[in-house]
């Protein structure tokens, strides 16, 4: 038999039948003809149909139809030729607000409501021997997942309210879902809440009340209740695994020895051993080979060669203090406060450059007899995070600091910065610069200086990011050998396409250590005279990062470039020295204009020299202006003393 209708609680109450049923029924037949073809047709006969519905008065004609909302001439014609056949097969006074015989009403596959909508009965072959529909199931880890075994968790409490609201729903299911609740993924406008609508659809979950209240209806307790015992079968069989693991790897576990080293030996370590993946690569690590016990392999704490072998490490965030402390303390506690309610392993630190990146941190277990563990490595990821309210992008704009960020991100030796900006919506309107302004800035960010730009509205957007970023690069890195190299060594070592050219069972990749990034970046460190002259340029307008390396590239210090010039034999040769220079990736030419700039910066009395020579040619010019029009003056007054004198003789010639 089948199950019994749920009936659902709620404010919303059941809507009356459509008086309109004929249209009604042309019009989805029209909507599915062009689903079926693939037409975008169908959503414009989607929205007639809404429209139809909610109308409560009969129409006479099509042409009625013209007052609702998404009907247009074109349907209405449509609609007037299906009533015109409809009158010259069944009579002139064939009713229209009434179904004919063999139609019945059945439910919107688009509604939840119980509004009616005209179907054809079923055909004997369906009613009979129809094709059985498939039970619909959320895949593993996806958010209707998530969504169903938390509702189910949440009504097995005892004495529990039996729902749960939106933000606490979408909190209590995250760690079940390897999408987010809240940020979309790149390129894509769906998260993992959009799928509670297809639970709803599908009559699994029961939405009431505002604020809305999720519960499970019959069917969704029914499917929970099973996605649950896979969930434990899956739990006790991994458990058995790695307890299967534990006693063939140790045999010989002695009992009588001291605490901490039991626990050392005993505690399970996530991913591949990091004994036997060293005791496997022997012969590719100094001092290791592979004839060697995995229990004297183990004994080496670090792998040698300067690696971290895959399961021997941890993904950090590593947060800036400047994030964490002055300021709107309220607005960074908040950023804290959302990092741990996600469940984000993350390190408050000192950072040199940038506002987030993320660092893999050796794992390395206490000594016995040590107060501290020993310091572990820490290599820096390819990617780093410069965070960004419109107000604090506004300022540094025009204090200068937003041309040299990004020139000092550039320079720190990682392969992929970001930029978060937060957008504060109308906040951007009150600020020093006009919002076109900063929005053009966050856009050259991207197209000119080649950075990833994600934008934000809020602090809990930014830590949704961070979230799913830390967990991305989790799972990106958690079979990956990474190599520790040396930023004055950089062309040696791995670039990004080697990295990822790498067979999968064995990737690697090769980082800077925490230690020397942090060092490398510091703002006001000593720097070398070509540092200097590159700051120098860059002071000029116009004159971008990149031109700035190509102007090096020729002319390495400024005492270079000076002996070039004196080396040209006339003014207009040193104006041009640097015009065909190629920078960028199109290897474009300075121009004529920026290097005569240049020039005459470093020169300036030439420029004096233009200016006095420009003043004198307009002082010239006005002369030669004054002399004319006083001349023009002369003539002029010298014909009305003319004209003046013939006039008297005509009239005394009348008299």
């Amino acid at each position: 038999m089948p199950a019994a209708e749920h009936v659902r609680l709620g404010r919303k109450r059941t809507l009356p039948p459509c008086p309109n049923p004929l249209f009604l029924q042309w019009l989805s037949e029209l909507r599915d003809q062009a689903a079926e073809k693939g037409q975008k047709t169908q959503y414009v006969y989607q929205k007639a149909i809404s429209s139809l519905k909610k109308y409560p008065l009969p129409l006479q004609n099509a042409r009625e139809a013209k007052i609702l909302q998404n009907f247009g001439d074109g349907i209405c014609k449509i609609l007037d030729e299906k009533l015109q056949r409809h009158y010259r097969e069944n009579g002139p006074d064939a009713p229209i607000h009434s179904l004919p015989s063999g139609v019945t009403v059945a439910p919107s596959r688009r509604s939840n409501n119980n509004l009616a909508q005209p179907t054809k009965q079923p055909s004997r072959k369906e009613r009979e021997g129809g094709r059985r529909k498939r039970e619909y199931v959320p895949q593993k880890r996806s958010g209707g997942y998530a969504v169903l075994l938390t509702l189910y968790r949440e009504s097995q409490v005892p004495g529990g309210k039996g729902f749960m609201f939106k933000l606490e729903l979408q909190a209590e299911a995250q760690h079940l879902s390897d999408k987010s609740f809240s940020v979309p993924d790149l390129g894509s406008k769906y998260t993992a809440w959009s799928s509670v609508s297809t639970l709803i659809q599908k009559d699994l979950v029961l939405k009431t009340h505002n604020p809305a209240r999720y519960s499970l209806t019959e069917l969704g307790l029914a499917l929970a209740e099973r996605l649950e015992d896979g969930e434990r079968e899956q739990e006790e069989d991994r458990r058995r695994d790695v307890r299967e693991e534990e006693e063939g790897s140790w045999p010989g576990v002695d009992l009588t020895a001291e605490e901490d080293e039991r626990k050392k030996r005993t505690e399970p370590i996530a991913g591949p051993d990091p004994a036997a993946y060293v005791a496997q690569r022997g012969s590719e690590v100094p001092g290791v080979h592979s004839s060697e016990k995995p229990q004297a392999a183990e004994t080496k704490t670090r792998p040698a060669g300067g690696c971290l072998y895959p399961g021997s490490y941890d993904i950090v965030l590593c947060v800036d203090f400047i994030e964490t402390t002055g300021g709107s303390t309220a607005c960074k506690q908040e950023l804290v406060k959302e990092l741990q309610r996600n469940g984000v392993t993350f390190d408050v630190r000192k950072l040199n450059v940038g506002d987030f990146l993320w660092v893999a941190k050796e794992r390395v277990a206490p000594v016995s007899g040590q107060l501290r563990a020993p310091p572990s490595r820490e290599l820096v990821l390819d990617y780093i995070i410069e965070r960004k309210r419109m107000d604090d992008l506004c300022g540094s704009i025009i204090d200068g600091r937003f041309r040299e960020q990004k020139f000092r991100l550039k320079r720190c030796g990682l392969q992929k910065p970001i930029y978060l900006v937060e957008e504060c919506g109308s906040a951007a309107a009150h600020l020093s610069l006009p919002e076109t302004t900063l929005q053009q800035a966050i856009v050259n960010t991207q197209v000119v200086d080649g950075f990833f730009v994600k934008r934000v509205q809020d602090v809990k957007e930014s830590v949704a990011y961070l979230t799913v970023m830390t967990r991305y690069l989790s799972k990106l890195y958690q079979n990956r050998t990474l190599v520790c190299r040396s930023r004055e060594l950089e062309g040696d070592g791995q670039n990004e396409e080697e990295c990822g050219g790498r067979e999968r069972e064995d990737p690697s990749c090769s980082l800077i250590s925490f230690a020397e990034f942090n060092q490398g970046a510091v703002k006001n460190k000593c720097q070398t005279v070509r540092e200097v002259f590159a700051r120098q340029l860059m002071q000029i307008s116009g004159l971008s990062g990149d031109k700035a390396v190509a102007i090096l590239e020729h002319y390495s210090t400024l005492h270079s470039l000076l002996k070039a010039y004196e080396q040209c034999p006339s003014d207009t040769e040193r104006e041009k020295l640097l015009s065909s220079i190629r920078y960028g990736k199109l290897k474009r030419n300075l121009g004529p204009a920026l290097s005569r700039t240049v020039y005459q910066l470093y020169f300036p009395e030439i420029m004096f020299k233009n200016e006095l020579k420009s003043w004198k040619r307009r002082r010239w010019v006005q002369s030669v202006l004054m002399k004319r029009r006083r001349w023009v003056q002369s003539v002029l007054m010298k014909r009305g003393l003319v004209q003046s004198v013939l006039m008297k003789r005509d009239r005394f010639s009348q008299c």
